[in-house]
């Protein structure tokens, strides 16, 4: 029998990445740009703290959201 959570953690990151946009799309960032920036240099301050998105994202490890994402992307 073999046990994985990876779908609990694609979902979860799948819900912070979506409110993290969002509140950067409510204070008139460009939400891509400023993802791409957090995660190419691990700053923090891309992202606004605007409805806790700062922390939120932070709580995402950087190997995990970028295996996420290129998932998605791939369609795997």
């Amino acid at each position: 029998m073999v046990f994985s959570i990876n779908g609990n953690k694609d979902e979860s990151i799948r819900v912070i990445l979506t409110t993290v946009y969002k509140a950067l799309e409510e204070k008139g960032y460009n939400p891509l740009n400023q993802i791409v920036g957090y995660i190419l240099s691990e700053d923090p301050t891309y992202i606004t703290t605007h409805n806790n998105a700062r922390n939120l994202i932070r709580k995402i490890d950087r190997d995990d959201l970028l295996e996420v994402l290129l998932k998605n992307y791939l369609n795997l």
